[in-house]
């Protein structure tokens, strides 16, 4: 084989993986895409058959979702502080354990280490709607079913476990010297990792704090289970107040999905490059 076709081989691989990434991209794209544009639009147009494509646009349906009385009209700010309160409270605490439990794991040596790491990781196999019951059953024999405080703790219990795993693997690739070098220069151990380690495990932790925050931000299923009122709805939830017994208001859902997108995606993209840093590799090479 000629270098010339060689090259005619290499640039036709390349644009049939490039043609595989766009189009996986616009699957996954395709659903948000839809709900964005049938945000701004009326809601006998979105239910009309066959489908209409184009047509009237309006911005009614974000205006009634925020206090104008009509037919959208739900308490979103109401849920919108629920949600910032859950995921931002649940995702401090679980970092501020999952750091802790991550490093520990990944710098000391203890009695059952392997068996306990592994007993977290098995926590993580459980699916939600399993968990569904039993945390009701606790719930309300503690006490704290329809409040924001029981869907903090259910998402720190929910989130330890995955911040350790990635934590721990984060710290496991910065090397010992770099502490030892540190404490031989005068620092204690406490100062070690607070200056040396923990700067340099800022992209692991990052990716930690955006997965437990997103978790606790969009989860639905047991939410649903546990939250009753406006007081303790999240957003998530919030989403059933556009459904009725005989009707769906579609384009206030599809408006309230909207608000309720954007401020994981600006969060998103504003920690980017520590969560690709952060799923990649460590702080440093061994």
């Amino acid at each position: 084989m000629n270098n010339k076709n060689f090259k005619l081989i290499n640039r036709a691989l390349e644009v049939a993986r490039l043609s595989a990434t766009f189009l996986l991209m616009l699957v996954i794209v395709a659903p948000g895409g839809w709900v964005m544009y049938n945000a701004f639009r009326f809601n006998v147009d979105i239910q009309s058959k066959p489908a209409v494509w184009g047509g009237n646009y309006t911005l009614e349906n974000f205006t009634s979702i925020f206090g104008a009385v009509g037919e959208g009209f739900v308490p979103i700010m109401q849920y919108l502080s629920n949600s910032i309160i859950v995921a931002t409270t649940s995702t401090a605490i679980a970092l501020v354990i999952g750091v802790s439990g991550g490093y520990a794991f990944a710098r000391y040596s203890f009695k059952h280490k392997n068996r306990l790491f592994l007993w977290l990781m098995l926590t993580r196999t459980v699916p939600g709607v399993a968990m569904s019951l039993p945390i009701f059953i606790i719930f309300a024999k503690v006490g704290i079913i329809d409040t924001k405080i029981g869907l903090i703790i259910f998402y720190v219990a929910l989130n330890i476990p995955f911040t350790i795993w990635l934590v721990e693997g984060f710290f496991l690739q910065i090397p010992k010297d770099l502490y030892e070098a540190a404490m031989v220069d005068g620092c204690t151990r406490w100062e070690a990792f607070w200056k040396v380690e923990l700067p340099l495990a800022k992209s692991g932790i990052a990716s930690a704090a955006i997965f437990a925050f997103l978790i606790a931000w969009n989860e639905f299923a047991i939410v649903s289970q546990l939250s009753r009122s406006v007081g303790s709805k999240t957003l998530p939830v919030g989403l059933l107040d556009f459904t009725s017994e005989f009707t769906i208001n579609w384009a206030g859902m599809c408006a309230f999905s909207v608000v309720m997108i954007v401020p994981a995606l600006v969060l998103t993209f504003i920690v980017q490059k520590h969560l690709v840093s952060g799923l990649t590799f460590g702080g440093v090479k061994g």
